[in-house]
């Protein structure tokens, strides 16, 4: 696909789809917000591609969030002479700013985030809705938003505290200090930290490369169930799960792992 500030190759069965504005701190303006989602919906249709590796450009920074010329520019942008239709048009735009993170979650394949330097604003927003993170021994993670006098709105209040201590999300929220790495890591927000970002690609792609290997169909099953249980309780997430199985259980993939199992080779499952 035609990509301007992006960059995606699919080699391996993996998407590596990377931020590609690192003249602007990989900052992202609302054309390459939707260059998000639309890199992630074509990665999703894809049937080759079996996990997807989001990662930034450049040496400094994973992403500096959302370009300020756009917030200050927002105004303009939903300017109404009708007070009432003009906060109307702001919430239907932040709705569908929302649902552009969301698509990580709505997608069927998994996403490894790779992040070194800053992780700010919105990049914290991006990487919270995917599915495991990974860092640089140098990376650092803000809720900018709080120093710009507004309320983080795109995910991460929502979704932090469902990754990490509520209080430590809390302290991040009301004073916008950097989390470290190492806290990253301790906390649990991060499963692994690399002294390099070339270290971290090679290490996450063999843990892309390692989910591409099993049954795709089980590997979506289980993240959809996953995303269902985390919103909702234990019975009702039983009961989905149980409607899950019983439209899924009886594949290919079950009898190719099956096969695999007892002659010790290594199963080859269909995109």
């Amino acid at each position: 696909m035609n990509l301007n500030h992006f960059t995606l190759k699919i080699e391996n069965k993996i998407a590596h789809l990377a931020i590609n504005r690192p003249e602007k701190a990989n900052s992202l303006h609302l054309e390459a917000w939707l260059e998000l989602r639309e890199a992630l919906l074509y990665c999703d249709q894809t049937p080759e591609v079996r996990a997807i590796i989001l990662s930034g450009n450049g040496e400094k920074l994973f992403c500096a969030g959302i370009d300020l010329a756009m917030l200050m520019s927002t105004n303009e942008l939903l300017n109404d002479d009708c007070d009432g239709r003009k906060r109307e048009k702001f919430r239907r735009f932040l709705l569908d700013f929302q649902d552009m993170l969301t698509t990580s979650e709505k997608i069927s394949k998994p996403i490894l985030s790779a992040v070194h330097g800053g992780c700010i604003g919105g990049g914290l927003d991006i990487i919270c809705a995917t599915d495991m993170r990974y860092c640089t021994a140098d990376a650092y993670f803000v809720i900018k938003e709080i120093d710009l006098g507004m309320v983080a709105d795109l995910g991460t209040l929502q979704r932090l505290p469902k990754l990490m201590p509520d209080g430590l999300v809390r302290e991040l929220a009301y004073t916008g200090r950097p989390l470290s790495a190492q806290e990253a890591l301790g906390c649990g927000l991060v499963n692994r930290l690399f002294a390099t970002k070339a270290d971290m690609l090679t290490e996450v792609t063999k843990i892309a490369e390692r989910i591409a290997s099993k049954s795709p169909l089980s590997i979506r099953g289980t993240k959809r169930n996953l995303l269902y249980s985390r919103d909702h309780s234990v019975a009702e997430s039983l009961e989905y799960m149980a409607n899950w199985n019983a439209a899924m259980f009886y594949s290919q993939d079950l009898m190719e792992a099956f096969k695999a199992s007892m002659t010790k080779e290594q199963p080859e499952f269909r995109d």
